[in-house]
């Protein structure tokens, strides 16, 4: 009798932890890449239909893949780790200008591995995925460089390579993934240890964006690196923080049950960078322009704060967590 009341008790307990992280898989992960997938398809048929780095079709098919990705960036554990494809898709920061050189090299080359993606699942990872396709698109030495034909079927495959990997990591996530989140596996034994997995994922996204996306172009009061902003070529540095943070408020939300400390803090983030007016942080080495970054800045480590102190303990996680080094 008492094995059947502790049962039934721990299926109490239990229940509202599940529906929550059937709640965060349905509302926020699937549909998330979903799009990602989607967009990605279109991408390769926009590259398809013309390939010239200044079709405004590609770009703006590209710009709404790349937002897609910022939306799910985040999301880098699972399907996303299988073969790499999270760092397929986004090779950045890129500190040694890995890409341009990649890239260079097989347009001076006319590297026929470019002919089909799946040959072409097999280059560095810098030469694929979305910033590679931005330098394709927006840089000029590299969007002009070698044989224009040659120039053309590398963009086709870079786009296609894209929609393949997306189409695979949505693909494994309907499969099977969701079964391993939403109920006990081999992977996640109890739905905490799936909710302390996408709590990671929200710690992870706000690190990366602080010290990557704002810190980088920031560098230091003497010695500024705007060029080291994210996706500057295209113009979307600003606009990828942006995506992030209101993707991240979506997950934080959903793993607080709505706490409006945490949302507020959010919100406060949200507020400064629409005042900002520098898509590129071109302004950092002004420091009036400066200061405006690093307030952005605190606000998101502010976010970082109340998550870690409030509901990483809320969560199962212990304190002095570290996202990036799995510590």
């Amino acid at each position: 009798m008492k094995h059947i009341i502790l049962s039934v008790a721990l299926s109490f307990t239990s229940f509202p932890v599940m529906a929550q992280t059937q709640d965060i898989v349905d509302g926020h992960i699937l549909p998330r890449f979903a799009a990602l997938a989607e967009t990605g398809a279109a991408l390769s048929d926009a590259a398809t239909a013309d390939c010239a780095a200044t079709s405004a079709p590609l770009r703006d098919a590209y710009n709404t893949a790349f937002d897609a990705w910022i939306a799910v960036s985040h999301l880098r554990f699972g399907p996303a780790e299988v073969d790499d494809r999270a760092f397929a898709m986004a090779f950045w920061p890129d500190s040694r200008g890995s890409t341009p050189k990649a890239l260079g090299a097989l347009i001076r080359a006319a590297d026929p591995i470019a002919e089909s993606a799946e040959a072409y699942a097999d280059v560095s990872v810098a030469a694929r995925g979305f910033y590679a396709m931005e330098f394709l698109l927006y840089d000029e030495p590299i969007s002009t460089a070698g044989d224009d034909a040659y120039r053309c079927q590398l963009t086709q495959t870079v786009a296609d390579d894209i929609a393949q990997v997306t189409a695979a990591i949505y693909a494994d996530w309907e499969a099977d993934y969701t079964a391993n989140l939403t109920g006990p596996s081999d992977l996640y034994r109890t739905e905490t240890e799936a909710l302390q997995e996408m709590f990671k994922a929200l710690s992870t996204g706000l690190q990366f964006t602080s010290e990557s996306r704002l810190g980088r172009p920031l560098g230091t009061f003497d010695a500024p690196k705007p060029r080291r902003a994210e996706a500057w070529r295209s113009g979307r540095s600003a606009r990828n923080v942006e995506l992030s943070l209101v993707s991240l408020r979506d997950l934080a939300e959903r793993l607080s049950e709505g706490d409006a400390t945490l949302l507020a803090a959010f919100d406060v983030a949200l507020t400064r960078l629409e005042t900002l007016d520098d898509p590129i942080f071109a302004g950092v080495a002004e420091p009036q322009n400066r200061f405006k970054v690093e307030v952005i800045q605190q606000a998101v480590n502010d976010i970082r704060d109340i998550a870690a102190q409030d509901l990483g303990p809320k969560l199962g996680v212990a304190a002095g967590f570290n996202s990036l080094d799995g510590d």
